[in-house]
């Protein structure tokens, strides 16, 4: 494996991940300093890749700058 395969980003079935793709929450997921929590089913537009192939960046119901694992995430097909 090369490094580039090491570095992409893939949702819980293994889709690859792009920026500004569309996503939904397959658990519901507490949100730590607050009392929100995202419902599973929640569609999350315009997520954005970090560093991390574990991790994007989002912004979910006013909060910004939420990381999400993408564990709990299902690409949505458009």
């Amino acid at each position: 494996m090369s490094d580039d395969d090491q570095d992409i980003t893939k949702d819980c079935n293994g889709t690859q991940l792009h920026d500004g793709d569309t996503v939904h929450i397959i658990k519901d997921l507490k949100v730590k300093g607050t009392n929100t929590t995202l419902k599973q089913g929640t569609k999350v537009k315009g997520i954005r890749l970090t560093g991390n192939p574990e991790e994007v960046e989002c912004r979910v119901e006013n909060i910004k700058g939420l990381v999400l694992k993408t564990a709990f995430l299902k690409r949505v097909n458009s």
